[in-house]
């Protein structure tokens, strides 16, 4: 089944160019212009991936990755943030809101399919023939797309997910940013080694019951992060 996925990006050339882009490789596209539009859309149907300009008249990028991220039936949407240079502060929140990547514009097509392409890979890869991990009182249930801590579900987003999975399959082992940053991004996009600062902090946020002191993911200074078991 073709992968559905909506752009939301309200200069219409680059819409365009990005669902004609999509098209080529046997994706589905939707097409807002606005964030009312969007939001439409995200109402009537269901989406493998969200394309998402920052900068919408009407309601931002920001609010709909919020609104999206909050929204349980889009835990397993993947969403590509596409920011201006000079909207670096905007991309990292958007990041720690849950969006799953970034692109700068101006960018390429082939750029943009690729970051698409890693994304989706992460809504279905699994590490193990192990369904369930089982950490103290976290629980991943790998078929399900689930967490819980203490019996508390936790809203992951894909990337959250892949990323605490990976740890935790290999829990006690240390990974530093470019480990981390080939496993669960892939080795055929460039992402800024930062975004793995971010959803870190992320998943302490969500798993933690101290964030700032956390019981599961730790930090070794100078070497990486690693799951305790």
């Amino acid at each position: 089944m073709n992968k559905r996925i909506l752009i939301i990006e309200d200069e219409h050339e680059i819409a365009q160019l990005i669902a004609y882009s999509l098209k080529k490789e046997g994706y589905i596209s939707d097409l807002a212009y606005n964030g009312e539009e969007a939001l439409k859309k995200l109402r009537e149907n269901a989406y493998d991936l969200i394309v998402l300009d920052l900068m919408l008249p009407g309601i931002d990028g920001l609010e709909i990755c919020k609104i999206v991220r909050n929204n349980p039936a889009f835990s397993n949407t993947g969403i590509v943030i596409v920011t201006a240079k000079s909207e670096e502060f905007d991309k990292i929140i958007g990041l720690e809101m849950g969006a799953d990547d970034y692109i700068t514009k101006p960018f390429s097509p082939r750029e943009l399919t690729a970051r698409v392409k890693a994304i989706l890979r992460r809504t279905k890869t699994s590490f193990s023939e192990e369904k369930i991990i089982r950490i103290r009182d976290l629980l991943i249930d790998k078929e399900k797309h689930s967490v819980t801590v203490k019996g508390q579900s936790k809203k992951l987003s894909a990337t959250e997910f892949k990323l605490l999975v990976y740890l935790a399959e290999r829990a006690n082992k240390i990974f530093n940013r470019d480990q981390l940053l080939n496993a669960v991004w892939g080795h055929d996009v460039y992402v800024d080694p930062r975004t793995v600062d971010v959803h870190i902090r992320r998943l302490r946020i969500k798993i933690e019951e101290d964030p700032d002191n956390p019981a599961y993911i730790k930090t070794l200074r100078g070497a990486g992060y690693f799951i305790e078991a």
